[in-house]
């Protein structure tokens, strides 16, 4: 019976090696050599059907992966990250995915974006900026910001995010029914973007903040 050669061939993070011998239902393993180095016997029918990408590395990495994701789930830092990728993502955005900004492929994953973060300067109380205000989310335009600091960015507005909602100040006055010249005062005095949008405007602006 003459069998397929697959000498070579890439199956997901397999290199087939050479040929071993039939397996119970006649088809012929392969050792094949895994991108993380291990090496192992595969049936010839999974490497070519796809059922069989790794020596089993990859299926771990998703687990750690996907832990580590749902470990921070509750976040500051998560909830960024998803407001992030949903703004850019959303085409009706005007100011995000509606003129063409995108997250780099490299922070689809947040245990990436995580590990940027807490090696660029991350704390509660900054929030991410972009560098060019016309480019996109990535390592190399992005900083941590006080609200400040990003208002004196090349774009004039000032945009702030609550609950993964994204309004220019004028248009959170509007929302919140609390006046615009308020909401910019409070923000100056120290008050969080959250204390600033649900306060009632009868709350004055303290000395303290």
């Amino acid at each position: 019976m003459k069998y397929k050669d697959l000498t070579g061939q890439r199956f997901g993070r397999f290199v087939a090696l050479y040929h071993a011998e039939l397996d119970k239902n006649y088809y012929m393993t392969w050792v094949c050599r895994c991108d993380c180095g291990n090496l192992k016997t595969v049936s010839s029918k999974y490497l070519l059907n796809g059922a069989s990408r790794s020596c089993g590395c990859l299926g771990h990495e998703k687990r750690v992966a996907a832990f580590t994701t749902h470990g921070y789930r509750k976040t500051r830092l998560n909830s960024i990250w998803r407001s992030m990728n949903k703004r850019c993502r959303d085409k009706k955005n005007k100011y995000y995915g509606g003129r063409g900004i995108t997250v780099c492929d490299e922070w689809q994953a947040f245990v990436n974006f995580r590990e940027w973060a807490l090696n660029n300067g991350y704390a509660d109380d900054l929030t991410i900026d972009r560098i060019d205000p016309n480019g996109n989310y990535c390592p190399e335009n992005c900083r941590w910001a006080t609200i400040f600091e990003q208002n004196n960015n090349t774009r004039a507005v000032l945009h702030l995010t609550l609950n993964e909602e994204t309004h220019t100040t004028a248009e959170w006055a509007k929302i919140a029914n609390i006046p615009r010249h308020i909401i910019i005062q409070r923000l100056y005095s120290g008050w969080d973007i959250k204390r600033t949008l649900t306060q009632p405007k009868k709350h004055c602006v303290s000395k303290k903040g």
